[in-house]
């Protein structure tokens, strides 16, 4: 961080206001609020001139819904700015007022004393890559939430199937059904209707993420990835998309504690509390590790699966994925062999897991990162 500012602001960002406050680096003089502009990057600059040049002045502000644009436009004009984290803006417990005046203090206040935790800004091909993996992963639960509700549907009326759901097996029974009352029929056809069309919503972004993928420069650390147990095309694109350069993180702790698989903690004294994990950070990327750590039950093997995502791999990275499959596999059967409780047991292979991924994804060069 520059030692060399004059000035360090803080912005309170909504999406029609701006709220601005500044702290002189004189650590004597209190933060002042200057006004509030609206949601304009040329009449925010025109604020910022009263306080100085672009490059006596520090920047930042919270990230919230309206993104990076934002910073984007702030960094082009010269401004130093930063995009902080929320959850890790210290804030007194005492403090029950809240507007956007005191906000904009308490970021040039904390700015100033550098007591905020700033997050990484993804380039814009990362971020667009990172909107698909998510509108997938929406589209899945709106595929999910259609089927529940068919499957409800059903349920009431009395049909109900026992084998394996939404399969050629399952909409062979599906077409069979038939109702007395015609009300039942329209009904059970919105229903089936809505799964077939969000079923085909998964499948085009799905076809379309594959598509991207292949000119993304993350290409090389995603098939890296996919040499893991578990980690397909799909898993390795949303880790890749989700945490961008794992350089950025100088150990796997760091990445545990990031992605909240890291265990609770409360201790004083002789006393020593270890709770639940912290669940913290990036929800997208534990769903994946959780799952992905279910499967390591199983003894270690190359299966058919396994096998072609090996192919085109250096021998460090195979190397990597093998042991990180012996290792997790054999830790899989001994915590259960000891009356682990299964979540709990997920949670711990889900963790080293992470480890492992954090290995191979800073031995990839990626053009353009860090």
């Amino acid at each position: 961080m520059r030692t060399d500012f004059k000035t360090f602001v803080g912005l309170d960002v909504h999406k029609d206001s701006i709220a601005i406050a500044y702290a002189d680096a004189d650590f004597g003089q209190a933060p002042r609020f200057l006004g509030t502009t609206g949601y304009s990057v040329i009449s925010l600059t025109k604020a910022l001139a009263t306080l100085g040049e672009p490059k006596e002045l520090s920047l930042c502000h919270e990230a919230g819904p309206c993104g990076y644009g934002l910073v984007r436009s702030l960094r082009k004009r010269g401004y130093a700015t930063e995009v902080i984290a929320p959850s890790r803006t210290p804030r007194r417990p005492a403090d029950r007022i809240k507007t956007d005046r005191r906000d904009a203090l308490l970021l040039a206040r904390l700015h100033r004393s550098g007591d905020l935790t700033p997050i990484v800004i993804p380039d814009p091909k990362d971020e667009a890559v990172r909107d698909l993996v998510r509108t997938r992963e929406d589209a899945m639960h709106d595929r999910q939430r259609a089927r529940l509700r068919l499957r409800s549907f059903l349920l009431r009326q009395g049909h109900s199937y026992t084998g394996r759901r939404w399969g050629p097996a399952h909409q062979l029974f599906l077409s069979k059904i038939k109702f007395e009352d015609s009300a039942h029929h329209i009904a059970f056809t919105e229903y089936r209707l809505a799964v077939h069309f969000r079923t085909e919503c998964v499948e085009r972004l799905e076809s379309a993420l594959r598509a991207e993928v292949q000119s993304w420069r993350s290409l090389p650390v995603i098939k890296a990835l996919m040499t893991l147990r578990a980690i397909d095309f799909l898993s390795a694109t949303t880790i890749v998309a989700e945490l961008g350069d794992l350089r950025r993180f100088p150990h796997p702790r760091e990445l545990m504690g990031y992605l909240g698989l890291v265990p609770s903690e409360h201790s004083s004294g002789p006393t020593q509390h270890r709770g639940e994990l912290t669940r913290t950070g990036n929800t997208h990327v534990r769903r994946i590790l959780i799952e992905a750590a279910w499967n390591y039950r199983f003894a270690a093997r190359i299966g058919e699966s396994l096998q072609p995502r090996l192919e085109g791999q250096s021998k460090e990275i195979v190397t990597i994925a093998w042991k990180a499959q012996v290792r997790l596999c054999a830790r899989f059967r001994r915590l259960r062999a000891r009356g682990a409780y299964h979540n709990k047991v997920t949670a711990a292979i889900a963790r080293e897991l992470c480890g492992f991924i954090w290995d191979i994804g800073r031995r990839i060069t990626v053009s353009g990162a860090g």
